[in-house]
């Protein structure tokens, strides 16, 4: 799956370059294995203090801007990518992303900021949450940063396309089976669920976001 996801991310014409950051973890060490083998650039960096270890791989490769993505959305879109690239390029921002509110399928999500953002972020950031989600502070404090959103013709927000539960892998397998290997995109798989409507029941029950709002009620300060 992450494989899938370097793949899908290197599709997108405005991303120079892919980064896996990954944790520090023994158990993360055949990330790291997978990614010298495959010739990825690889950053390993704390497991909990996922903001910290976005700054250290930001600064390691000298990442301005940054496109965020996270390795369980098998199914994103390079064209998707590129038009949230595209809008903070067009400037007058500093974080940019495709989620707020969501209008995409949950797995097609993405964010554009920049290093001197991430940077203020990661100085400031005390809450718990905001030190496990990355762009949690920046989005909290729109009186601090300028924030832009890009949202989809039509609003698709209840399909989910990311891989949290055996449910989500299932879907995600036989999106794969009946498509191939080759560079589909959102549309070429809302054809699919509109031939095939039975595949969504097996992960609709989920709920989007459950990971952060679980952080948000069990949220502490740091230091």
């Amino acid at each position: 799956m992450l494989e899938r996801v370097v793949e899908r991310a290197r599709g997108a014409r405005r991303v120079e370059r892919v980064v896996v950051a990954t944790t520090e973890s023994p158990a993360d060490d055949r990330v790291e294995a997978l990614c010298l083998d495959r010739g990825i650039p690889v950053f390993r960096g704390s497991e909990s203090d996922v903001l910290d270890r976005y700054l250290g791989a930001a600064r390691r490769f000298e990442a301005d801007p940054i496109v965020r993505l996270t390795a369980d959305c098998p199914l994103l879109d390079p064209a998707v990518i590129d038009a949230v690239v595209a809008r903070f390029g067009a400037g007058g921002v500093d974080y940019v992303a495709n989620i707020n509110p969501p209008t995409y399928p949950d797995g097609l999500d993405t964010e554009v900021f920049s290093a001197s953002a991430l940077a203020r972020a990661a100085q400031a950031a005390t809450l718990k949450s905001e030190r496990e989600h990355v762009t949690l502070y920046i989005r909290n404090h729109p009186d601090v940063f300028r924030i832009a959103n890009v949202e989809s013709s039509r609003d698709l927000s209840s399909l989910r396309w990311t891989v949290d539960e055996p449910e989500d892998l299932e879907f995600a397998r036989a999106v794969y089976e009946r498509l191939g290997e080759g560079p589909f995109g959102m549309d070429d798989v809302l054809r699919l669920l509109s031939a095939e409507p039975r595949l969504v029941a097996g992960n609709a029950r989920f709920e989007r976001d459950e990971g952060l709002k679980r952080s948000l009620r069990e949220d502490e300060a740091v230091r």
